[in-house]
C-alpha cells in the first residue's frame, strides 16, 4: 500500500493510495476525492461544526462493498475530536457510541483517506462539553418517486418554502447528490426533535392533502409514482442526513450541493434544467 505523509493543518498524517480509482465509471481516483475535500473544506466544515459525524465508507471504490460507520475505529488519532453521546434506537447494544468532531480540515482529511465518501450528520450539534443539544435546524427531505424528478421537487419546494416562510422559517435548497432535495430551515434551538418532528409531519400531510397528485406524506411505495415523498421523519433526534457538500457513494461522485432559490424557480419554469452535480462541475 502506496502512502505518503503530508501537513494539514499543522498535523502530519499518511495518505494512501491516491491513485486508486474510486469511482470506476468516471475514473475519478482517491487523490482527486480527497483534493475536492480540501478545496471545499471553507464550505464543509461549517456544515459539520458540532455536530456527530457518521460515515459512510468505500475504501475499495464505489462498486466494491460499503458500510456505515458510527463508532470511532479504535485506532483513532488521539488528536482527532469526539464525543460520545446517547443512541437512541438500535446500535448493535450500544447505549452510547462515539463520534468524530470534524473541527477542523486535518479531521476531514483522516476521514476521507479512509473512504469515508459520505458525511452524514444530525440536526442537532453538542455544547462544549459534548452534551446533545435541541436541533437547530428542521430538514424536509424531498425523494422524487417513479415518473418524478428534480423539476417535479422543485415545484414542490417552493410549496414548502412558502409554508415555512408563512411561520418566519427562511429555507435553502441542496439537491442531494442522489436524486432528490432537502430544504433546511435555520431554528432557535427551543424545541425538541419530537416537537420540530411534528411540524414537519404536519407541513407534508397537508400538502399531501392540497397536492395529492403531486406529493404523498406517506413512506409505502404503492404510492410514490408520479408523487413526491416528503419524508419528516429525518427530523426523528436518532437520524441523520447527508451533509451539504459531501459527495455520494454513488456510480458518479456527485455532490449534496446547496442551491439557490433563483436555480430552483426557473427549473419550475424549464428555463433551466436542475441536475445532481460531479465534484468536476462545482
Amino acid at each position: 500500500m502506496s502512502s505518503q505523509s503530508v501537513s494539514v493543518a499543522g498535523r502530519t498524517l499518511k495518505v494512501s493510495n491516491l491513485d486508486k480509482v474510486l469511482y470506476p465509471s468516471t475514473g475519478t481516483t482517491k487523490g482527486e476525492v480527497l483534493t475536492y475535500y480540501v478545496t471545499h473544506a471553507e464550505q464543509i466544515l461549517p456544515e459539520l461544526e458540532g455536530r456527530p459525524v457518521t460515515r459512510i465508507r468505500w475504501p475499495e471504490g464505489v462498486e466494491k462493498a460499503h458500510f456505515f460507520e458510527k463508532n470511532l475505529p479504535s485506532g483513532a488519532p488521539e488528536w482527532l475530536p469526539r464525543v460520545t453521546v446517547p443512541t437512541p434506537g438500535s446500535s448493535r447494544g450500544h447505549s452510547h457510541l462515539t463520534f468524530p468532531l470534524v473541527t477542523d480540515l486535518a479531521a476531514l482529511v483522516y476521514l476521507v483517506n479512509l473512504g469515508s465518501l459520505e458525511l452524514h450528520v444530525p440536526q442537532w450539534r453538542v455544547d462544549e462539553q459534548g452534551e446533545p443539544l435541541p436541533p437547530d435546524r428542521l430538514v424536509v427531505d424531498l425523494d422524487p418517486g417513479p415518473g418524478t424528478g428534480l423539476a417535479e421537487c422543485a415545484r414542490v419546494a417552493l410549496m414548502v418554502r412558502e409554508r415555512l416562510e408563512a411561520v418566519g422559517l427562511s429555507t435553502r435548497p441542496v439537491t442531494s447528490g442522489s436524486k432528490g432535495m432537502q430544504l433546511y430551515a435555520d431554528l432557535e434551538g427551543t424545541r425538541t426533535s419530537e416537537e420540530v418532528s411534528a411540524v414537519a409531519k404536519a407541513l407534508a400531510e397537508q400538502l399531501a392533502v392540497e397536492h395529492p397528485d403531486l406529493v404523498t406524506a406517506k413512506m409505502a411505495k404503492s404510492l410514490r409514482p408520479g408523487r413526491i415523498f416528503l419524508d419528516w421523519s429525518q427530523n426523528n433526534g436518532a437520524k441523520t442526513t447527508i451533509c451539504p457538500w459531501s459527495l455520494r457513494g454513488r456510480q458518479r461522485p456527485q455532490v449534496a450541493l446547496p442551491r439557490t432559490w433563483d436555480e430552483v424557480e426557473a427549473a419550475t419554469t424549464g428555463q433551466v434544467e436542475l441536475t445532481q452535480v460531479t465534484l468536476e462541475e462545482v
